[in-house]
């Protein structure tokens, strides 16, 4: 991590939101059928607990693990769940969000940490789970770093260490979601010996790009709260500091870009569509990782309720069997990679199967903007037009085309689009793609994600530069290195990357897009706050002609 680094104060652990229960060391028997908490699953066996067990890491900092093993458990693969968000029992937050966001409370024992794997389960299976607080956690010593080279060093150590102790079989796997899933891309980067196999369960791979600073616009809502939630003894990595210090993508960035080139052991790669923290580098992830033996599978649900459900976790079970117990169970006949497909308001498809992502039998089609029409077309417009709005009024620019045939759109979106900024030096453009029935009403998928309608991206003008290398004609990669300002009447090309979609289209239905200087996808929570942009006056949109303005779909 480069130097000049700062930190705040960590939430104390006497904060009565830590709901932190306090250092007690020991090694209790948790016995079979006993209930952890009220309405949670009687435990399927005994439980070996080994509570705040120190861990020394390399540097001689301590960090504390909590342990569950079977009663009497040799020769045991072990699953790690790494974060700082707390390892002790009673901590989920499911409880504090209403219907639990489809979770029920019986879909596990309740020893599981945050987003993790459920203890009961896996010890009944003849695993180990290992329950680290990172770096500055709680009682671990140190401070609280947010992704990058330091935790992806820390998780090595913790992994050699289990893989020392006289229980483990010397295999060692990582599951859980959000930040679970986020840190398994930078620990499995640095290639620890004992790691045999990785389930990232949604998470970012590129700290800058698909979070703080995606498209080159600043959103610091999200990383405040998660900073300001961080419980510890000493400080938290400061990023939204941080972000407001180093605006382009600098040393402090590249630090906390996963070395997805690196990882070649076996993964199991779950995305989703909707979740506009992860959707993006949860893909990126599995694209780029060098594992010959990488499976994605994309729901159509919400991260939690999908971990947690009995299917999907018998499916990981039948992946970490192979990898880490050995057990030659036809793993490798699973689809390498199963999508689901939305199909508002009929029912979705789920799991259908594929070779690779994206598929390969897509065919990456234009549709051209009209300016004139507002609509697109698979045809170029042969002559040239412009259509504006205010940015000072929330305006926007739609356009929209009906379909006269079914289709499916899967894969990655891009939107070519020649602007020019009427009263400012820079601009900020927004994109929300929608599926509409024939009258124009909005058709959403039933989603977890409050507000989601579509596929959604967004670039500011000045960091439009492109690494040729990276870019593909459907996946645009920006540099953010530099910013290179707009001239008064000067025409740029953007190339705006939105989410990637898994939609289905009938005859009659309409796909819209909406450009705008203000976002129109964002999400309905409580916390998220809008971009603070550069806009102001007009911005106009040419297309036709010479201005090869269009949006690239993945027709399937």
């Amino acid at each position: 991590m480069p130097d000049a680094v700062l930190f705040r104060k960590a939430k104390p652990l006497d904060d009565p939101t830590t709901r932190y229960p306090g250092f007690n060391p020991r090694v209790t028997t948790l016995k079979k059928d006993a209930v952890v908490h009220e309405g949670t699953l009687p435990l399927p066996c005994d439980i070996v607990f080994e509570q705040d067990v120190a861990v020394p890491l390399r540097n001689g900092t301590i960090i504390y693990a909590d342990i569950f093993c079977p009663v009497g458990g040799t020769n045991l693969p072990t699953i790690v769940a790494w974060s700082p968000y707390g390892k002790q029992l009673g901590t989920s937050l499911l409880d504090d969000i209403p219907g639990r966001y489809g979770v029920p409370k019986d879909a596990s024992s309740g020893l599981e940490k945050w987003e993790g794997p459920d203890p009961a389960y896996w010890c009944a299976h003849g695993y180990a789970i290992v329950n680290p607080d990172a770096r500055g956690a709680y009682m671990s010593e140190g401070d609280i770093h947010f992704q990058g080279t330091q935790e992806g060093q820390d998780g090595y150590d913790l992994i050699e260490w289990i893989a020392a102790r006289e229980w483990s079989n010397g295999k060692i796997g990582m599951s859980g979601n959000s930040w679970l899933g986020i840190c398994q891309w930078y620990i499995a980067a640095e290639r620890p010996p004992h790691l045999a196999a990785i389930a990232p369960w949604e998470g970012f791979t590129d700290f800058y790009r698909e979070t703080h600073y995606r498209g080159g616009i600043a959103d610091f809502a999200f990383n405040e709260k998660i900073t300001s939630e961080m419980s510890g003894n000493n400080r938290v990595e400061d990023v939204p500091a941080m972000s407001k210090l180093h605006p382009l993508l600098d040393a402090y960035w590249a630090d906390k870009i996963a070395g997805l080139e690196k990882i070649s052991i076996p993964a199991y790669v779950v995305a989703s569509w909707t979740n506009g923290l992860h959707t993006p580098g949860t893909f990126n992830g599995y694209q780029r990782i060098a594992s010959p033996n990488k499976w994605l599978r994309v729901h159509n649900t919400h991260e939690w309720p999908d971990y947690y459900d009995p299917y999907h976790r018998a499916d990981l079970h039948r992946f970490f069997d192979r990898y880490l117990k050995g057990i030659d169970n036809g793993w490798e006949r699973t689809p390498r990679v199963r999508v689901s497909l939305f199909d508002p308001p009929l029912a979705d498809e789920v799991d259908r199967a594929a070779q690779d992502y994206p598929l390969p039998q897509t065919r990456f089609t234009p549709l051209y903007l009209n300016a004139t029409t507002h609509t697109l077309s698979q045809a170029p417009v042969p002559e040239a037009a412009a259509s504006s709005y205010n940015t000072d009024d929330d305006g926007n620019a739609i356009f929209s085309i009906h379909f006269d045939h079914a289709l499916e759109l899967v894969g990655p979106v891009k939107l070519r689009l020649w602007v020019e900024a009427t009263d400012a030096d820079d601009m900020d453009v927004f994109v929300l793609l929608q599926k509409l029935d024939a009258d124009g009403n909005v058709l959403a998928p039933v989603s977890f994600e409050p507000g989601w309608t579509g596929p959604h991206g967004r670039l500011r003008a000045s960091h439009r530069e492109l690494d040729a290398q990276r870019s593909t004609p459907a996946q645009p990669f920006h540099t953010h290195a530099s910013e290179q300002r707009l001239s008064a009447g000067q025409i740029v090309p953007l190339d705006i990357g939105l989410t990637p979609i898994g939609m289905r289209w009938h005859p009659g239905q309409q796909l819209r897009i909406i450009i705008a200087g203000y976002n129109p996808a964002l999400l309905k929570f409580d916390w998220t706050v809008g971009s603070k942009t550069r806009n102001t006056g007009r911005h106009t949109i040419h297309a036709g002609g010479q201005y090869d303005s269009h949006l690239l779909v993945p027709i399937i």
